[in-house]
């Protein structure tokens, strides 16, 4: 009786020479790759196209256009959360080759994106809500409370001190152009977005064109990153 030897390349049979383990880490690593491309060619633009779109900033205005100021705030949460995703396969990628020195402005950033989503988050849904009975309180320090300056001051700390954190640890690895937008424009954004709008009042344009200068190089800087770590090889990992 004789016995049945599958052929090479029969149904159930691995290819020679390649471990199974090694196979599915491969995989994994280019499944994070493909991630954190997507979600930053996703996450960068629409992040710049919702802060484009922003409504008045006046508790009036707020108040007569209260949809459109809570959508375009649910977008720009939406691109936060897109981009804390895209973070968190940066982190992934590169825990090897970053080393551990790299670890707290991975995390600063991350961290920091995170707390600026639930900035937008409390701003789009409780500044509609003051508009109806407070307008004049909308966007003024009369109307911070005890949570909502926490979040505030915790948000205008992190998000900038991380992508600063960030771009100095990518001008160390040759991404010298990604770091610098990301650094650059989450800086001046974060001003737009707090510093400009208690200084200037949220009647001033000042705060518009902070935040879309910043918003920008921010996004293209994304979209550097998604290049950088979307390709099959890069320096750190």
């Amino acid at each position: 009786m004789n016995a049945h030897h599958p052929a090479q390349g029969e149904t159930g049979m691995m290819t020679p020479g390649v471990p199974l383990g090694r196979s599915e880490t491969e995989d994994d690593t280019r499944y994070v790759r493909m991630m954190v491309k997507l979600t930053a060619m996703i996450g960068g633009p629409l992040f710049l196209l919702t802060v484009i779109l922003h409504p008045a900033r006046d508790g009036h205005d707020i108040a007569a256009h209260a949809e459109w100021y809570a959508f375009t705030h649910s977008m720009e949460a939406i691109s936060l959360l897109v981009q804390a995703i895209c973070l968190a396969g940066v982190l992934a990628l590169g825990l090897r080759g970053f080393g551990p020195r790299g670890l707290p402005a991975l995390y600063t950033a991350l961290i920091g994106t995170i707390l600026w989503f639930g900035l937008i988050v409390f701003d789009g849904g409780h500044n509609p809500v003051t508009a109806r009975y407070a307008p004049d309180l909308v966007h003024t320090s009369k109307d911070l409370d005890i949570e909502g300056g926490i979040i505030v001051l915790a948000a205008n700390v992190l998000f900038p001190v991380g992508y600063v954190m960030l771009a100095l640890l990518l001008n160390r690895y040759g991404q010298r152009w990604t770091g610098l937008l990301l650094g650059f424009g989450g800086v001046v954004y974060a001003i737009g977005g707090t510093a400009a709008l208690f200084g200037f009042g949220p009647h001033s344009m000042v705060t518009s064109v902070f935040e879309i200068a910043g918003a920008a190089p921010y996004a293209y800087g994304y979209v550097l990153l998604g290049r950088a770590f979307g390709r099959v090889r890069n320096l750190p990992a």
